[in-house]
């Protein structure tokens, strides 16, 4: 068996004598690696499935790894991230904190990835290493808080809320003009929905690139058992329907 084979599968196993025994035979495996058709290392094989001994050595070896990307143009801390691996996520920033940043094939970073899966505590050490990786936008012009809502992941967004962003931030619009209130009440998130009024921070009347509010969002969409609660919380909150809504384009 050729010396790359044996370490794919030891990255695939997470098994560290094997690792040891090639680096011994070879202590520059790693350096020439050339990498498969996937453009998977091992280090992105061993962080998918939280080898963290294994990825342990292989940064000893060859920190230079961590900034290697698959064909997807994601890092082993982007798999790591969204596979929640804690103390691997630790690890890879330890080495480069800068792949915080790093961008994928859709412009996801690793923040963006730990929020789709709820990954509450790969994102509090993600944003204490690289606070700024929040203000990263996709390619749909999304960012970590529409992420958030488009997953629903309530306590991801909490997280989020809490750490004290401006108000642009909070209120910024994804690529169809959608602020997070605006997701929220269209997906019918009454919990969601709720929570962002609670806590005044959205702006309540702001209009999509339609010129819909979340009000008029709620009117137009499908019926729901929720709209009512919806309503009424967006109505306490000052929420008005828009003259400008779709209604009035249609005719």
């Amino acid at each position: 068996m050729d010396t790359e084979k044996r370490l794919y599968e030891a990255a695939v196993e997470g098994d560290v004598r094997a690792l040891q025994e090639l680096l011994q035979q070879d202590a520059l495996v790693l350096d020439r690696l050339t990498l498969t058709c996937f453009n998977e290392t091992p280090l992105h094989i061993a962080a998918m499935r939280g080898h963290i001994e294994f990825v342990r050595l292989i940064l000893a070896q060859n920190p230079q790894l961590a900034t290697e990307l698959d064909s997807r143009k994601s890092s082993a801390l982007h798999i790591a991230s969204a596979k929640g691996h804690l103390q691997i996520v630790k690890m890879l920033m330890v080495v480069n904190p800068e792949m915080c940043l790093a961008r994928d094939r859709d412009g996801r970073n690793p923040l963006h990835l730990a929020a789709i899966k709820g990954r509450v505590e790969v994102i509090k050490e993600l944003i204490h290493v690289r606070p700024r990786a929040a203000l990263g936008t996709t390619i749909s012009g999304e960012n970590v808080l529409h992420m958030c809502v488009k997953h629903n992941q309530l306590e991801v967004l909490k997280v989020l809320m809490e750490i004290g962003w401006d108000h642009e931030f909070l209120n910024a619009k994804d690529g169809d003009g959608h602020n997070i209130l605006h997701l929220a009440v269209a997906d019918k998130q009454i919990e969601t929905a709720k929570y962002l009024l609670k806590t005044n921070q959205i702006d309540v009347n702001a209009m999509d690139a339609n010129g819909n509010t979340a009000l008029d969002i709620l009117a137009e969409s499908w019926r729901d058992m929720n709209d009512l609660s919806i309503g009424e919380c967006l109505r306490e909150a000052g929420g008005l329907r828009s003259r400008y809504s779709s209604i009035h384009h249609s005719k």
